[in-house]
């Protein structure tokens, strides 16, 4: 769990649009997930430390807490965003204002003006939450090269949970209490996910977002996630499986799912993430192991700073780690999938050190306009 001392959320909303059509489930999606971050059961976050912005007016009123926040966070942020989502004149994404107007690009307040403010933060981790049509764009700048938020996270990473696709529609269902995400988000941190560990991280409360989602026939969200982001626990589950700890073993693990994996890094980390989840020492691992290999062969697997060469070794880890046939062969897609795209890019080979200098650039910060 994030240090509740040491985090902040700022939850943004807008219900009422003078052009657009009104979402009056947004009304009550902002108390109800305050109050469930502020409980015991998710991130219990102090007073003062969750704050709430309905109806913001002008880029000012929306990002100027936000900034807030990132300033004084140090373990993690977490902003979430709820109204109407358009997009400008390039097919960026804009969160729309109450006077937001299609193709007008002032009404809005664009993505990447909010990354902008909290790439001037010093939290850890990063979870944004997007609930508004087109909130799928937000993945493609997040899986930018130059992302600045991926760079400010580089101990944990950054989580963006997007309730559309990049060309989709989000859902406010009339006479529904909350919007069609939000609202099974929050049955999520009320009630828990039925046969799941006693702690739900970031990963398995999307994983289990999409299918419940999409067995309603509402659309299916996205997510992008940087490094080991999505182990980020967010809530303590209320209906665990028996006998289930924060890690428990079994078919219905909470393995990394190989199809996210973008860079080696990332594929790394994965079998990292895989042991843990398997709580299996290597001695243990290396007597499950068919065929059998020593618990040092799997210590300086998982220590690797490139990808495996070849893959039997890897297959082998994570097999005794508890995977199936059916799960490996989806992690050896990946490698291979990976190993290509390296081959195709290879990186320039690193030249003679360099001595530091001092940056004369002042550190960036986010000002209100006179």
């Amino acid at each position: 769990m994030p240090d509740p001392q040491g985090s902040r959320a700022v939850l943004v909303g807008v219900s009422r649009y003078t052009t657009l059509e009104s979402l009056p489930g947004v009304t009550n999606n902002l108390p109800a997930l305050a109050t469930a971050l502020s409980s015991g059961s998710s991130w219990a976050l102090p007073p003062g430390h969750c704050t709430v912005v309905a109806e913001p007016s002008t880029a000012v009123e929306m990002l100027d807490p936000i900034a807030e926040a990132a300033e004084a966070a140090r373990d993690t942020l977490l902003v979430y965003f709820c109204g109407h989502g358009l997009t400008d004149s390039r097919g960026e994404l804009l969160f729309g204002l109450p006077g937001a107007r299609p193709g007008w690009s002032h009404t809005g307040v664009a993505y990447q003006a909010l990354r902008d403010v909290i790439a001037t933060g010093r939290a850890r981790r990063y979870v944004i939450i997007l609930d508004c049509c087109l909130s799928g764009r937000a993945l493609g700048l997040m899986n930018s090269p130059a992302d600045l938020l991926a760079d400010q996270a580089v101990i944990e990473g950054s989580y963006l949970l997007a309730a559309a696709p990049e060309n989709g529609a989000a859902l406010a269902p009339p006479g529904e209490t909350y919007t069609a995400f939000t609202g099974e988000l929050l049955h999520v941190l009320e009630n828990g996910i039925d046969g799941e560990p006693a702690e739900l991280d970031l990963e398995t409360v999307y994983r289990h977002l999409r299918t419940t989602l999409r067995a309603k026939g509402r659309p299916v969200p996205q997510k992008r996630d940087r490094n080991t982001a999505g182990r980020l626990l967010l809530a303590r589950n209320r209906s665990p499986r028996p006998g289930s700890g924060a890690h428990g073993r079994g078919d219905d693990a909470r393995w990394p799912d190989p199809e996210t994996f973008l860079t080696p890094r990332m594929f790394l980390d994965g079998l990292i993430q895989a042991r843990s989840t398997s709580q299996a020492t290597f001695v243990e691992l290396s007597a499950r192991s068919q065929p059998h290999l020593g618990a040092g062969a799997f210590g300086r697997l998982v220590n690797l700073e490139e990808l495996p060469k070849i893959w039997k070794t890897t297959g082998i880890f994570l097999a005794a780690c508890g995977l199936t046939e059916q799960q490996c062969a989806a992690w050896k897609a990946s490698w291979a999938r990976l190993k290509a795209e390296a081959a195709a890019h290879p990186q320039p080979e690193p030249g003679p050190p360099v001595a530091p200098t001092q940056d004369p650039r002042p550190r960036r910060r986010w000002r209100r306009p006179a």
